[in-house]
């Protein structure tokens, strides 16, 4: 139904979770989680970010959505969960009149997979329930960068445009001020009240879409807890009688009863990301939320003892012969096929393939059970965790739009963040009854058609409040909200949280090698003290003049509430 990130290569990376889990995250599922790159701007200025009094004068007004009432509430940061079935009779109506106007409008949005064509049953009913024209630019995502770049750099820009955080590097942020509106005017405080679902996004997310100074995005909400999940084989734990682990220690000695290269089954896959969790590293998903106040002073997440120790956990793993070899060869196979095959019983990934495995799995394998473990501390203590941003997929209205224009692009967005349980929600994720999905006992179910025609567009638009609903899987649902919850009470959210932090051009690549380092000292073919090295050679070439220039920030715009 959707792509997951079990495409990734066996050593995962900050672009591969975000590239592959884009389209899970606009799909059935709602707002999924993301991580999310470096982007944004503030105070007006080139560098810098807006928060404190200056982000409230911007922010628009929050108004619970109570159209629908989820079955689990969200909690400690999680997101909102649905477990009942689908009824369609019973389906609510959040837009009940068509706010558009009949403006033509043109979207320029990345799109895995083949567009379908511009005509299609799915734009045409959406269309006809907005009021909107709108016709789609789809653009290849995995080469996104280049014509978001190409686009921004000419007189010629689409009426919105879709930005991942991910493709917000270079120039892309400065772009984003001088090319696209301020929606202020329409949006902010009370004025989003005559748009009822955008009243519903979390402040948070709306934080996060202040570019320059000015509220342009329209965002994907995100639940802020840790999105990279500690997968386990719960149908062969449960025959095996392994028990889960509970700290570091206890883990490597579990991996080391579990594999057997000769029967080619080895315990896990690359667990660099869940190593850094479960150690207590800050975030690597955004620059700006890798650095944290410790004793008074700014410290970036590569000067820790934690990410050092961190590292050498997950180069034991790797020394005792218990991550399959394709992982530590990189780049070859599939992580997921490995997972789900049962040649390892641990793998990290993307909240999204909780569902996406059990889907996936349904028709293959009816015994095959994931879950998800509990992330624990090193020591086998409660674990510390840091935030993810709320929000990491924005769309944007070019300037040179009139203000009808503007106004119908709210119209579309009022209708594509409609809440999970409506029948506006149900025609933006699903499309048309019949057409492109069918119900049987609750749950909806598209058709090859709803497949290639319902993916990759309106979601893209505006999104509701995060949302987990799995009417085909309801366990699965209450499993991964439950999941965050527990995480997220472990959840700390650092200065930077929610504040789109753009830095001076001059920094923008210093951090650029760490990523690979990391990778080559996990797989032994590169030492700590050669980590070490580096961050000494990052404080020297401009780490410590960053380190500055991020506390005057902190000094400017105060810490995130």
């Amino acid at each position: 139904m959707t792509p997951n990130a079990s495409s990734a290569s066996s050593a995962p990376s900050r672009r591969s979770f975000l590239a592959s889990t884009a389209v899970a995250a606009a799909a059935v599922a709602g707002g999924m989680p993301l991580l999310a790159a470096c982007g944004g701007s503030g105070g007006g200025s080139k560098d810098g970010t807006t928060s404190g009094k200056d982000a409230q004068k911007i922010l628009p007004t929050f108004v619970a959505q109570n159209v629908v009432t989820p079955d689990i509430p969200s909690k400690n940061g999680s997101s909102i969960g649905f477990t009942s079935k689908l009824d369609l009779a019973t389906l609510k109506t959040s837009v009940p009149q068509k706010l558009g106007k009949g403006s033509s409008v043109k979207i320029m949005s990345p799109f895995w997979g083949t567009p379908p064509k511009g005509d299609n049953p799915y734009y045409t009913a959406m269309n006809a329930l907005t009021g909107v024209d709108v016709s789609w630019q789809n653009q290849d995502g995995n080469t996104y960068d280049e014509k978001l770049g190409a686009v921004l750099a000419s007189s010629d820009i689409p009426d919105v445009v879709v930005i991942p955080g991910w493709n917000m590097g270079g120039k892309i942020p400065s772009a984003i001020n001088s090319k696209f509106a301020d929606l202020g005017p329409y949006l902010s405080g009370d004025a989003v009240k005559d748009y009822p679902n955008l009243a519903g996004i979390p402040t948070e997310a709306w934080q996060r879409s202040i570019f320059g100074g000015a509220l342009r995005g329209l965002p994907m909400p995100a639940s802020y807890v840790v999105n990279i999940v500690p997968y386990y084989r719960q149908d062969i734990f449960e025959a095996k009688g392994y028990e889960l682990p509970t700290s570091a220690d206890e883990f490597l000695a579990l991996a080391k009863e579990i594999t057997n290269a000769k029967a080619k089954v080895w315990a896990c896959d690359d667990m660099k990301w869940t190593a850094f969790n479960i150690f207590g590293v800050l975030s690597g998903g955004e620059k700006s939320l890798g650095w944290n106040l410790v004793d008074g002073k700014l410290i970036y997440r590569v000067e820790t003892d934690e990410y050092l120790e961190a590292l050498e956990w997950t180069r034991k793993l790797y020394a005792a012969d218990v991550v399959h070899p394709d992982a530590k060869a990189q780049n070859q196979g599939d992580a997921g096929l490995r997972f789900t095959s049962g040649e390892v019983l641990f793998f990290n990934n993307d909240i999204s393939s909780w569902w996406g495995k059990t889907a996936e799995q349904a028709t293959q394998n009816k015994d095959f059970r994931i879950g998800g473990m509990d992330i624990f501390g090193h020591d086998g203590g409660d674990p510390t965790l840091y935030a993810v941003q709320p929000a990491g997929i924005f769309a944007f209205v070019s300037k040179k739009a009139s203000e009808k224009t503007i106004r119908d692009v709210l119209a579309v967005a009022d209708v594509t963040a409609a809440p999970y349980g409506t029948k506006e929600y149900m025609l933006t994720n699903y499309g048309v009854e019949g057409t492109h999905y069918t119900v049987k006992d609750g749950v909806p179910t598209k058709n090859d058609k709803g497949n290639q025609e319902v993916t990759n567009a309106f979601v893209m638009v505006a999104s509701p409040a995060s949302t987990i609903a799995h009417p085909d899987f309801p366990d699965i649902a209450k499993a991964q909200v439950e999941w965050q919850q527990r995480m997220g009470a472990f959840t700390k959210k650092t200065p930077f949280f929610g504040m789109q932090v753009v830095e001076p051009t001059r920094w923008t690549n210093l951090s650029n090698d760490f990523e690979q380092l990391e990778d080559d000292i996990v797989r032994g073919r590169k030492k700590i003290s050669d980590m070490q090295q580096a961050v000494s050679d990052w404080k020297s070439q401009g780490g410590d003049q960053l380190r500055d220039w991020y506390q005057k920030l902190l000094d400017t715009n105060g810490a995130a509430k």
